[in-house]
């Protein structure tokens, strides 16, 4: 029939029969129903099942799914300083819950800190570890306490490990223009030292 100039219509659920016609389709409704169902559910897995393209952000290391570019959507653990999908660690609230189990980390399943003081250790045990993460994590509190110059020595060290999300905070300090306040020059000689590997 395609031949013939007539343009074939394709079945909506499957995806796989194509006809002339709505009554060529209703005819063969009969015979291709159960095909057609058992095809449309197939597609739906797939669909549902498909792994999205990842980001900069990096994947959960739970469930291995990209991380959203919104950070009030993950959260980072102060026991290991993982940073987990909120879905995750939703499902880590329901299991604790309903179990009546003591809160432990959904990634290295410890308790987390009792206190400010034993969070800051375990972030630092981390930062020694030469984990960027954890790096991160402590330029922002550095930046948020004031203390610029530190905040920046942090998220340069996290950036020198060539990963995108933390080059890309390292480009936004320097542009914001709130670490280097001393001179033009100075901001031009940091931006030109600035690792370029893996750039998005």
């Amino acid at each position: 029939a395609q031949g013939d100039g007539i343009k074939l219509k394709t079945c909506t659920a499957c995806k796989s029969a194509r006809y002339c016609s709505v009554k060529c389709q209703k005819e063969h409704r009969p015979q291709h129903k159960r095909a057609c169902k058992k095809r449309a559910a197939e597609l739906h897995d797939e669909i549902l099942f498909k792994q999205p393209e990842s980001s900069y952000e990096g994947d959960c290391p739970i469930c291995c799914l990209p991380m959203s570019l919104d950070k009030t959507k993950s959260t980072m653990m102060a026991c290991c300083s993982k940073v987990i999908c909120d879905g995750c660690y939703h499902s880590n609230v329901v299991r604790i819950t309903r179990g009546s189990l003591e809160p432990t980390c959904p990634f290295c399943r410890h308790p987390p800190p009792k206190s400010k003081e034993e969070q800051d250790r375990n972030i630092m045990k981390r930062v020694n570890a030469s984990d960027p993460a954890a790096m991160a994590q402590m330029s922002f509190r550095r930046h948020k306490a004031g203390d610029y110059d530190d905040a920046f020595r942090y998220v340069k060290k996290a950036a020198e490990f060539g990963e995108r999300g933390h080059i890309i905070k390292y480009q936004f300090f320097i542009m914001r223009g709130n670490v280097w306040k001393r001179t033009r020059k100075k901001k031009c000689i940091i931006w030109n030292r600035l690792p370029l590997a893996d750039m998005p």
